[in-house]
């Protein structure tokens, strides 16, 4: 008879190979560490996900869903002030260069080690780069940007810049650059919405 996992099986996988992705990029880990580190047996982890690709997919479905959480939790203090909003989720990111174990952006580290479009955890991270690129252009439009998706790109590559520079260089090389740099951005694009405004 097969063994029924037990419960929080499946909740344990996900958080070991968080862990172990995070620190070690996706492709170093092997599924033999994820058994190791949750003590779970090879069938039970193989019946929760059927590949590695799999587990990959799950785990980063399930991070954009907390990213998106924590997104919410900064962002919402400053309901009906778009440009505020914005800049309250780049200080989201370079609060989250600053910890201790920040080892890059999970969604450009995934999506830079499988090159395929069609491998699973390349489409989850690209699916969660649009959706943060859709909303930095909604929250432009909203504040009255001519060209919101001009004002997305712009910001996405100050992420993009900011996560990278912050991972090899630290918070303190050209990372210590990007609020003042998305300021400047939104002060170009939405200069109506910022008149006179401290960010």
């Amino acid at each position: 008879m097969a063994r029924t996992p037990a419960p929080g099986t499946r909740r344990r996988i996900l958080e070991a190979s968080a862990k172990l992705f995070g620190e070690q990029g996706v492709r170093a880990v092997g599924m033999q560490q994820v058994i190791d580190a949750t003590g779970v047996g090879k069938s039970l982890l193989y019946r929760e996900f059927a590949s590695k690709d799999e587990l990959i997919a799950a785990w980063l479905r399930e991070s954009d869903a907390q990213w998106w959480e924590q997104a919410e939790e900064v962002t919402a203090p400053h309901s009906g002030d778009p440009a505020r909003q914005i800049m309250a989720l780049m200080e989201f990111f370079q609060a989250s260069v600053r910890e201790p174990d920040f080892h890059g952006c999970i969604y450009y580290n995934t999506s830079s080690e499988f090159r395929d479009p069609a491998h699973p955890g390349r489409q989850e991270a690209t699916l969660h780069l649009k959706g943060l690129r859709n909303w930095l252009r909604d929250m432009g439009a909203q504040a009255g940007a001519e060209d919101p998706d001009a004002l997305a790109d712009t910001l996405m590559l100050v992420i993009g810049g900011l996560l990278a520079n912050g991972e090899v260089l630290g918070v303190d090389g050209p990372a210590r650059m990007a609020l003042a740099t998305a300021e400047l951005v939104l002060r170009q694009h939405c200069p109506n919405a910022l008149a006179g405004a401290a960010l």
